[in-house]
């Protein structure tokens, strides 16, 4: 039974999802925002059918191992899981940052692969893990290091920063290369990789220190489906944290307050 959601909203967008008996939702914990009186919410270690959903020691002991495996990962320690008895219930879900959200069905044969922060929820039938691009690409990507990966069949709801943008490679000559924190998420037909900005010589310098982009990018080359955003978090967490400090913080950009009004 094909989930039904609802994305409502534009640029800070939540999901609205009638759940209908039979069905099992989770999600990360502060991923959730309301829901009807007869939604049942319960707290656990694993996703549902993961290892740590077995009885016994041995369950919870996997369920742990696997919980402190996210939490490596900068991941929630447990899931909730929602279901309902009786008849349909109401849900609502969004990510941390205002941005869009997306609804992708899994088919049980593609594997999705995300930024880690972008998963919101997930059908019972989507096994959540986690996975590592590799070292060597980890410490020249940054934010490419560790991954979110989705296989199984049914609905998933990831989230992102700002507007999104769908890009296949293969429709402007195979490849396309992206800041790191630009990617939320991507299907496994496209290969992940990381290059350098030009050379180590003065305007490969210039570029890497002035052009605001570090000394690499992502490259994401294939015939797949490739899910950009418009705000990066480093860029957003910059932004937060220019605009509150204090006017003595802010040198001459103090400046501007005495021209746009008094400050209290």
């Amino acid at each position: 039974m094909t989930l039904d959601v609802q994305l409502v909203g534009s640029t800070t967008q939540m999901a609205v999802v009638t759940l209908r008996p039979g069905q099992t939702l989770y999600c990360e914990a502060g991923k959730f925002l309301f829901s009807s009186g007869d939604v049942v919410m319960e707290t656990k270690l694993s996703a549902p059918g993961g290892k740590g959903e077995s009885g016994g020691l041995g369950g919870l002991l996997r369920g742990a191992a696997n919980a402190g495996k996210r939490m490596l990962a900068g991941e929630s320690f447990a899931f909730q899981h929602f279901h309902t008895p009786g008849g349909d219930g109401l849900l609502g879900l969004a990510g941390v940052l205002p941005g869009e959200m997306r609804h992708l069905e899994l088919d049980g044969g593609t594997t999705w692969f995300a930024e880690k922060d972008a998963f919101v929820a997930a059908e019972a039938g989507v096994n959540f893990d986690i996975a590592f691009s590799g070292m060597g690409q980890g410490l020249m990507g940054g934010e490419g290091f560790i991954l979110e990966r989705f296989t199984g069949r049914g609905s998933l709801l990831i989230a992102g920063a700002g507007d999104f943008i769908d890009i296949n490679p293969a429709d402007y000559g195979g490849t396309i290369r992206v800041d790191t924190g630009c990617i939320v998420a991507w299907d496994d037909r496209i290969t992940y990789g990381v290059e350098t900005v030009g050379r180590l010589n003065r305007q490969g310098i210039m570029s890497a220190v002035f052009g605001g982009e570090g000394m690499t990018l992502a490259t994401l080359r294939g015939n797949g489906r490739v899910i950009l955003q418009s705000v990066t978090i480093e860029a957003f967490a910059k932004a937060l944290v220019k605009n509150t400090a204090k006017p003595d913080q802010q040198g001459l950009g103090a400046l501007g307050g005495l021209f746009s009004g008094s400050r209290d």
